[in-house]
């Protein structure tokens, strides 16, 4: 009988992979471990410090009216982490994840790029006898939103299945995406500083 019950105890106190200690309450339940971390919290943390600072530099915060600071930010921790989360999302069999997060690594890489001299993109909306930017290079931006609001929506809908935190992180991009494309289309400074507003609730809920 000693023996028995030796036995059954090990047999209880089997180990998985993970080293955890195998439980036989829920025997129908399996037990899986997590060989990898979470990546969402690397990922909504990249995008809420990404959307804050462009909002906030969006509203000439300090009186900052030359926003080349976001680039390094956008680039590598808007853009590589979140890129990153993505991937890690993907291995994780997240497709949600594995869609939005390296979408919006996109949206930071390609607005970050559009402050680099190198590429040439605000010289090319640039008048050469003013040197002012042209009205153009207005209603390219608002095409720019147009595009990321159209994806973003998408999502949002998509969304209506996952948490109440998450939808209306998006829901609130949704927003800003709106008010920003209608601000740069009609060149109104008011519409632009509420579009960027609304920025900090998106960051706000990202965090959340």
């Amino acid at each position: 009988m000693e023996k028995h019950a030796a036995t059954s105890d090990r047999l209880e106190r089997l180990r998985t992979d993970g080293g955890h200690v195998a439980s036989t309450n829920q025997p129908s339940l399996p037990i899986v471990h997590r060989r990898l971390a979470n990546p969402a919290p690397l990922g909504l943390l990249s995008f809420a410090t990404g959307i804050f600072l462009i909002s906030i530099l969006g509203v000439n915060a300090r009186g900052i009216t030359t926003p080349n600071v976001l680039v390094g930010v956008l680039m590598f921790f808007g853009g590589v982490c979140q890129f990153i989360s993505g991937i890690m999302e993907f291995v994780a069999g997240n497709t949600f994840g594995a869609t939005v997060f390296p979408s919006y690594a996109a949206f930071n890489f390609s607005y970050a790029m559009i402050f680099i001299p190198g590429t040439g993109i605000i010289a090319s909306y640039t008048d050469t006898a003013s040197g002012q930017l042209r009205p153009e290079f207005g209603q390219a931006l608002a095409m720019f939103c147009w595009a990321w609001f159209i994806l973003t929506v998408i999502f949002t809908v998509a969304a209506m299945r996952s948490s109440w935190v998450l939808f209306l992180t998006l829901f609130f991009l949704d927003v800003e995406l709106l008010l920003l494309a209608a601000g740069y289309m009609a060149n109104s400074s008011a519409t632009l500083v509420a579009a960027n507003s609304v920025g900090f609730i998106v960051g706000f809920f990202a965090c959340e």
